[in-house]
């Protein structure tokens, strides 16, 4: 709601400058983030400013564990005789909306190494498909450590 609240502003300021540009859309929107960042103690919901952060820390923390997992596992395809063994984990998990949970294993998914493979029915367990069962340990506490702590920022 505060998100719409601020694009709503922006265009205000855009309007009343009647100057449509992109550089006055931006200006009109920082304004408006500075103006509820002081008015937050008068809105119902928290301010979404701290969502943003929540965010982009989370996008940066993916981008890490894709680079650094990338590299994992060029190193298991560029030595083929090293011995792993892949398997499944069962992962318990704090999240309580699907959106968190669909979040959680799409991230999970998109880095290399790892695959969501299944959720328990009472959504706390989800089943990861690791390239090397020896690590699990260190990749639950992993996926724990970061994204699902970073997920729980974002949402709640």
């Amino acid at each position: 709601m505060q998100v719409l609240v601020n694009l709503i502003l922006a265009f205000v300021w855009a309007f009343l400058n009647n100057d449509l540009t992109p550089v006055t859309f931006a200006v009109g929107y920082v304004l408006g983030f500075v103006l509820l960042f002081l008015l937050r103690r008068f809105l119902p919901a928290p301010f979404y400013g701290r969502r943003i952060v929540a965010l982009v820390v989370l996008i940066g923390i993916f981008l890490k564990e894709l680079i650094l997992s990338n590299i994992d596992v060029i190193k298991h395809v560029a030595k083929p005789q090293q011995a792993f063994t892949p398997g499944i984990v069962a992962l318990p998990i704090h999240l309580r909306s699907p959106r968190e949970i669909t979040t959680l294993a799409n991230l999970i998914s998109l880095t290399p190494g790892t695959l969501s493979v299944d959720v328990s029915v009472d959504n706390s367990t989800l089943y990861i498909h690791v390239l090397d069962i020896s690590a699990a340990e260190e990749v639950s506490d992993d996926i724990k450590n970061t994204f699902e702590k970073r997920i729980r920022e974002v949402t709640r």
